[in-house]
């Protein structure tokens, strides 16, 4: 666990109660003792050095207390106060176009490792009507995915998965996007197809602040809405190689999209 996710900010006297589900977490699953410190965010993204003061057992009940300077974090390998400093200056947002149920929780639970900010569903016409039906009661699902691959990976990122969108919506979602990022933005959709593709290098540019992806689902995006998202300023983009699954070109497009704007930016 690189940072300890919570829902509330410490009290005056820098306390923090923690029970229910993540009093479990911390305390049978992670086995955290008194005395032991880590890292805990907040909403907001307040990160602060914490310290198990005591456990009630009886009561499932775990007081945290903010800890001095000096003081040892359990927390192995890169902690979040390091990640912290290394944030990314990018807000990505991902547009899945909705696949099959485990594959869109695998594809949220990477997205959110890499620092994706929002994550927005769209309901394609390759897309499984029973797929689309079921990101109805997946709120709860998502959020709970969503908080611990934010746990493991250290992301100060709070991201999201927003509502189920058709085309025309999501290339709406991304207008809006644009217009208050200006001229600081840009879009990019994986095509399999070559055609109407430009270098990936091509669609991109220093400075950028908002950038977009959007990949299909398991039968890929189909002509007409590969229109209409470059009509709405994506960029069509082939990557050479094998065909990937859906969950795959997710995480392979966030990190080429990513390694790219890096390299920009130096």
């Amino acid at each position: 666990m690189r940072q300890f996710l919570s829902a509330v900010a410490p009290d005056e006297k820098g306390l923090l109660s923690v029970s229910g589900k993540d009093f479990t977490h911390l305390c049978r699953v992670l086995r955290a003792k008194p005395g032991d410190m880590f890292d805990v965010r907040i909403p907001g993204g307040s990160l602060f050095s914490m310290t198990v003061a005591r456990i009630d057992d009886v009561r499932g009940i775990a007081v945290l207390q903010k800890c001095g300077q000096g003081e040892t974090s359990v927390s192995r390998g890169v902690g979040a106060a390091d990640i912290d400093k290394d944030r990314r200056a990018v807000e990505y947002t991902l547009f899945q176009f909705i696949a099959k149920p485990q594959k869109m929780e695998l594809i949220v639970r990477q997205a959110c490792e890499c620092g994706v900010k929002t994550i927005v569903p769209v309901a394609g016409e390759y897309s499984q009507k029973g797929s689309i039906a079921s990101l109805a009661g997946k709120a709860e699902r998502f959020a709970r995915i969503i908080k611990e691959a934010r746990e493991q990976s250290g992301s100060p990122v709070e991201t999201s998965v927003a509502e189920t969108a058709d085309v025309r919506g999501a290339c709406e979602v991304w207008r809006r996007m644009s217009e208050k990022a200006r001229n600081t933005s840009a879009a990019v959709v994986l095509s399999e197809r070559n055609d109407f593709c430009v270098p990936f290098s091509d669609a991109l540019f220093a400075g950028v602040t908002h950038a977009a992806l959007a990949v299909g689902c398991e039968g890929g995006i189909s002509p007409d809405e590969m229109a209409a998202l470059r009509n709405a300023g994506f960029a069509s983009v082939h990557f050479a190689g094998n065909i990937l699954r859906c969950e795959t070109a997710a995480l392979y497009g966030i990190a080429a999209l990513q390694t790219a704007l890096a390299e920009l930016k130096r």
